[in-house]
């Protein structure tokens, strides 16, 4: 059933059963239940990736990646549980747990800081969770059960999350704009990526996917794409974020193309929540 979904929802879609069906069918199935007992159990933890400002450097802000440690496995990564947590439905659970956890680092981290430098922390959002009739509420009892301030908050939301969920998506923007949360657009330019998002919903951020910031298969074409989101962001109001910065040289071309804040391995890698305050520290 869910490989016929995920290729189609066409009523006249269909697909036979097989062993390699079957063999994913308790694939998925062993990681649904271990999943909710790890969640039960308090297996997740949450790793901290650092954004900079791009002209000096500073660091701004931080996003939230929720990482698995399994009692066999070790430790896991999303790509090996996400999409079973979103089709099972344990994505509202999951989501609300990394939420609270991140609120709850942010506010101590800030707390040690000087007036004035508080970081920002990034929580990615499935639609799974915007369909959901509580999240809003979850969001602001989140925010005020830890005393954050609402501008801080960054939910991060693909644009593939917007269309599976777009008749709830626009109500559930506006009052998140109202709660004073900051919305990112994330992965923008490798899906829909309709410019009527941008008018329709109250988007701050556009993170640029790194796809068109460097790798293998990187062209002049990506960095007129990047150059071109750039502008176009900042003439809306709106800032950047570079994802997957791993080369100085391409920190500089996007430092040349005026983009606001960059992440990725150059500038640091995710750590855990113990090595961030390291950094922070030192800082």
């Amino acid at each position: 059933m869910y490989q016929a979904k995920e290729r189609g929802r066409g009523s006249g879609r269909t697909q036979l059963f097989d062993a390699d069906v079957r063999d994913r069918a308790v694939t998925r199935y062993t990681v649904e239940s271990e999943l909710r007992r790890g969640i039960e159990r308090g297996e997740l933890r949450v790793h901290y990736q650092p954004l900079h400002v791009l002209d000096t450097g500073a660091l701004s802000g931080v996003e939230a990646l929720v990482r698995w440690q399994h009692p066999t496995r070790g430790l896991l990564f999303p790509a090996e549980f996400i999409a079973v947590a979103e089709e099972s439905n344990l994505i509202v659970a999951l989501g609300a747990w990394v939420l609270d956890e991140a609120l709850r680092q942010l506010a101590q981290w800030n707390a040690g800081r000087p007036r004035g430098s508080d970081i920002t922390m990034a929580v990615n959002v499935s639609a799974r969770q915007i369909g959901s009739l509580r999240f809003v509420d979850t969001v602001a009892e989140t925010v005020a059960k830890h005393g954050i301030a609402p501008r801080l908050v960054c939910l991060e939301i693909t644009e593939t999350a917007l269309i599976e969920e777009a008749v709830s998506a626009p109500e559930v923007f506006e009052a998140l704009h109202r709660l004073g949360v900051l919305i990112a657009l994330d992965d923008f330019g490798t899906g829909y990526s309709s410019l009527a998002h941008l008018r329709r919903f109250p988007v701050d951020i556009i993170k640029i996917d790194r796809q068109f910031v460097g790798g293998p298969y990187h062209s002049p074409s990506d960095t007129a794409v990047a150059t071109a989101i750039t502008a176009m962001a900042h003439a809306l109001g709106m800032t950047t974020v570079a994802e997957g910065v791993e080369t100085a040289a391409q920190l500089a071309e996007l430092l040349a193309m005026g983009c606001d804040d960059a992440q990725g391995f150059l500038l640091a890698k995710p750590m855990s929540g113990e090595d961030m305050s390291a950094v922070l520290d030192e800082g």
